[in-house]
């Protein structure tokens, strides 16, 4: 999977001379959190989040209706525009994307291709991508296993599962608490599976979770 599959094509953007009422309504009203700007000719010159525009908005506990007005239409988008821009492109994998933005502490990269913007993916992308991975909206049953870090590990589960008749719907391996180790969360619909975690286990397999969920 690649950042084109998830991420916002032709995201709304904004320039340097956009007023700062216009891109604060922007954010708004449609929900998101950033806006890529773009200079006279289309580039990608920076950007400015939704946090940046609240951090330089005046407070409206201590000014009238009148001085919120007059004040925010003095701001400026130029002086708040993030220029350090990190981007990515399309056919970078996601994985790669993800580690980016946690790497660098950012919560979003635009999206270049041949230099022009296409897109932009954030980190709420990247998080339904990660519910999608190990089926969290799909009903079925759900196993966790500590396993060793050793070839055959993996195919062994796998094939007991298809022997049983089950269907994988989701499959992931994350670190365990010491480098020889791993948790496998494995999700399972159909099939018999009575006697599966016994069988497993007898594999030297070890079910540490097991539960079923809609």
């Amino acid at each position: 999977m690649f950042v084109r599959d998830r991420m916002t094509p032709n995201p709304i953007t904004v320039t340097e001379d956009t007023p700062f009422q216009e891109a604060l309504r922007l954010v708004r009203e449609r929900r998101i959190r950033r806006l890529p700007v773009l200079d006279s000719a289309g580039n990608l010159i920076g950007i400015v989040s939704e946090k940046d525009l609240l951090y330089a908005a005046p407070s409206p506990r201590a000014l009238s209706i009148f001085e919120l007005h007059y004040h925010l239409a003095k701001l400026k988008l130029a002086p708040i525009i993030n220029r350090k821009v990190i981007t990515t492109t399309p056919d970078t994998p996601l994985e790669e994307a993800a580690r980016i933005m946690v790497d660098h502490h950012i919560g979003a990269l635009p999206v270049l291709e041949d230099g022009r913007l296409v897109g932009i993916i954030t980190e709420t992308d990247i998080f339904k991508t990660f519910l999608e991975l190990l089926g969290a909206r799909e009903g079925g049953l759900r196993l966790t296993l500590h396993v060793a870090d050793q070839p055959g590990v993996l195919a062994a589960l796998t094939s007991e599962i298809a022997r049983r008749g089950g269907n994988i719907i989701a499959l992931g391996a994350f670190h365990g608490p010491d480098p020889v180790h791993r948790y496998v969360v494995v999700k399972v619909q159909d099939g018999q599976m009575a006697g599966l975690v016994q069988a497993l286990g007898a594999l030297g397999q070890e079910v540490t979770d097991v539960r079923e969920s809609s």
